[in-house]
């Protein structure tokens, strides 16, 4: 298992324009794709953890910004 960033866009219940990201790290074995369409029960999770806020969109990355996804799904080399 890797390391995999959930980066979640929330935004405050009671004013919807402030919007801020929120960085969830976890080991994931699969691609970024299938991170994605397993995050709903780790998103709820945070949200019912932080009422105030409400996810209105996310995306898999893995954690260090230069070590994005090639083609195939997997981390280049280096």
């Amino acid at each position: 298992m890797n390391p995999i960033d959930l980066i979640v866009t929330v935004c405050a219940v009671l004013s919807p324009a402030t919007c801020e990201e929120q960085h969830l790290v976890f080991n994931w074995s699969g691609s970024l794709q299938q991170c994605a369409m397993a995050a709903p029960p780790y998103i709820a999770q945070w949200v019912g953890e932080h009422p105030k806020w409400t996810a209105v969109r996310w995306r898999c990355e893995y954690p260090h910004t230069n070590d994005r996804a090639g083609t195939d799904g997997n981390a280049p080399a280096g």
